[in-house]
């Protein structure tokens, strides 16, 4: 229910590695390198192609960082 202008993606790093990642690290720390993850597991929930949220969160991000 969140438009996506409103919307950014971001990791629990260092914590709270994403359950259904498929190959979690051995030290199970959680990395900003796995925001694709992220941003799949989004893209799904709320039924939008992956490149059509990724454009949007950065733009919002983009926006709200003033960047």
């Amino acid at each position: 229910m969140i438009p996506l202008d409103r919307l950014m993606i971001e990791t629990d790093a260092p914590f709270l590695t994403p359950r259904n990642l498929k190959d979690k690290p051995a030290d199970g720390r959680n990395e900003p390198a796995f925001l694709p993850h992220i941003l799949q597991a989004v893209a799904r929930c709320i039924g939008k192609p992956a490149e059509e949220v990724a454009r949007a969160t950065t733009n919002t991000a983009m926006a709200f960082f003033r960047i």
